[in-house]
């Protein structure tokens, strides 16, 4: 469960830089953009890259959309480029697809798509999108033979695609308003509670968010909470915060407010991330009768003042599990003092580090981080010294990815989780809105921010708030800090002697 500062701001979603420069390939255009991927494509190293892929592609028949193109779109692409999906292009047909063949090229060839920042070296995961060099080398001898249709009956049947929800849902819960988005300016994070209107404990094996204007959802994080008398349910809320003519939040985050709790949130929306599935790992989440739903979202003006009404959907579980499902968040220290990107500085490091209570499985990650995010590393260091690295990524703004694992993780009690990022705030990343400031911890994609979201899966009796904590030594909590110190240090779930 969590409080309401228990909820940590929620990620940062990617924008369409990349799909705008994937058009202007396409078409010709003479504009920077273009020029920024013709850069990227010299001729020297897109013959390399054909040359290396030309042997496993080769074959005594023509390569055709319908009979070899259109297979490898519906494994790897059709979930994000289909209609209402987050992608600006659909792939389900040749007639749809045809005049991105040449960016389709580009994005193969450099592996910008299908997105899978993650390295090949540690994990397993899931929904892992990657082509397999057979698979490239099919798209460029298409492109490269003029993209032909083929004959219509080798196409392979069409793939469905689910309609409104993934899973239909048992029960839905829903803003009771429409919620008001300006044209322009900068929108706070929203802040909603519902009544889940459970009258008897629940255990849920999915949850699934669905924004009711994706056009301006950036994301949504969802809590569940006890329900409170005191609490106005059901009103929207987004406090002003004092902003500088950059948009920099004036009050910067104080030292008795580095850490929040690790664990409290219970979903997570981000544009092209799966749902919330628990029973990919044969696991549920209680939501005790009476509880309501803190919602944040985060909003992004685009030019026309418009409405949200997200709703959220649950699948109920036929049967008690005997596994729970946690979702832990730990940050960095979030304080001026610890959290400050210098100007200019290309591989700026930060950390958090928990340690288990209790016998766990890991079984999901998902990095978080805003314009200036670099790179995050999940290691364990298991309690008699060996570690193991289990995910790293090179990480991409525009793809705010979550990872299943394909087998659960095991970890035994007093095994330490470490976790390190990088921050790139040089003029060497194009995506730096100002290499010149200094940046600290705030809400907005221009500030930033370090959360290392991962799911746990543990026995159903256990107490959730001892399975897991930030170490001591990370969190700088001491037993003789003083009171304010005490009180913030139990709050973050130091589990202090």
């Amino acid at each position: 469960m969590c409080s309401k500062d228990a909820c940590p701001p929620p990620p940062a979603l990617w924008h369409t830089r990349d799909q705008e420069e994937m058009t202007a390939v396409d078409q010709g255009a003479g504009n920077s953009a273009a020029k920024r991927w013709a850069s990227l494509l010299v001729p020297g190293i897109v013959s390399l890259l054909t040359a290396g892929l030309a042997t496993a592609g080769a074959s005594s028949l023509p390569v055709t959309f319908n009979r070899d193109v259109l297979p490898i779109l519906q494994r790897n692409c059709q979930s994000c480029h289909r209609p209402g999906e987050v992608a600006p292009m659909s792939f389900l047909t040749y007639e749809s697809t045809r005049p991105w063949a040449k960016a389709i090229k580009v994005a193969v060839l450099t592996r910008k798509m299908p997105p899978w920042p993650a390295d090949p070296r540690f994990g397993q995961f899931l929904h892992d999108r990657t082509l397999n060099p057979e698979d490239m080398a099919t798209l460029t001898s298409w492109v490269d033979s003029g993209a032909p249709e083929g004959d219509a009956k080798d196409k392979p049947p069409e793939k469905r695609w689910p309609t409104g929800w993934n899973i239909p849902p048992d029960a839905v819960v829903s803003l009771p308003e429409p919620i008001s988005i300006p044209a322009k300016g900068t929108v706070e994070l929203t802040e909603i509670r519902v009544p889940t209107g459970f009258t008897k404990d629940t255990w849920i094996n999915s949850i699934e968010i669905q924004p009711g204007n994706r056009s301006v959802v950036h994301h949504v994080v969802v809590c569940i909470v006890p329900h409170s008398d005191d609490a106005e349910n059901g009103v929207a809320r987004a406090p002003k915060q004092r902003r500088d003519g950059e948009g920099i939040a004036i009050k910067k985050i104080q030292r008795d407010d580095r850490l929040r709790s690790p664990t409290g949130v219970d979903a997570i929306y981000v544009p092209g991330a799966p749902l919330v599935d628990y029973r990919l790992h044969h696991a549920a989440k209680l939501i005790p009768a009476g509880s309501d739903l803190l919602i944040q979202l985060h909003y992004t003006p685009n030019g026309v003042a418009t409405t949200d009404q997200t709703r959220i959907g649950f699948t109920f579980a036929k049967d008690e599990p005997a596994r729970r499902f946690i979702t832990v968040n730990p940050t960095a220290l979030r304080d001026r003092a610890h959290f400050r990107i210098p100007a200019g500085d290309p591989n700026w490091e930060t950390r958090t580090e928990l340690v288990f209570n209790e016998d766990a499985e890991i079984v999901w990650f998902m990095p978080h981080m805003h314009l200036r995010g670099k790179d995050m590393t999940y290691r364990l260091v298991y309690p008699n010294g060996e570690s193991r690295t289990l995910l790293s990524v090179k990480f991409n703004f525009q793809w705010q990815m979550s990872y299943d694992v394909a087998e659960p993780i095991v970890v035994p009690k007093g095994t330490k989780l470490e976790v390190v990022a990088h921050f790139d705030n040089s003029a060497n990343n194009r995506f730096n809105p100002d290499p010149n400031a200094d940046v600290w911890w705030g809400d907005q994609t221009w500030e930033e921010m370090m959360v290392a979201w991962l799911g746990v899966v543990v026995d159903k009796d256990k107490e959730l708030p001892k399975v897991v904590s930030y170490t001591p030594e990370f969190s700088e909590c001491s037993p003789g800090g003083g009171k304010r110190e005490t009180k913030l240090c139990r709050e973050a779930g130091i589990l202090l002697r």
